[in-house]
């Protein structure tokens, strides 16, 4: 009496097919696969190349976009 056997579980899977449908699970599938993929990429490190060429580029872009310093004109 307290632990589900095969069938218990079996008859669960065949109503959740039946409500949600075969797509719609295999959609959930996709996804939550997805998720734990790129969880996993952001824990191993990866991301750092990206975040070093995003601090050089607004670097440079931060020089290029430096006003001139007219206020003394040529004469």
């Amino acid at each position: 009496m307290g632990g589900l056997s095969i069938w218990h579980w079996l008859i669960v899977l065949v109503i959740v097919v039946l409500i949600f449908g075969t797509k719609k699970l295999s959609n959930v599938g996709k996804d939550l696969g997805d998720a734990v993929h790129q969880f996993k990429k952001g824990l191993s490190g990866d991301d750092d190349k990206p975040q070093d060429k995003l601090a050089d580029s607004s670097h440079d872009g931060a020089q290029a976009s430096k006003p001139n310093d007219n206020s003394n004109p040529p004469q």
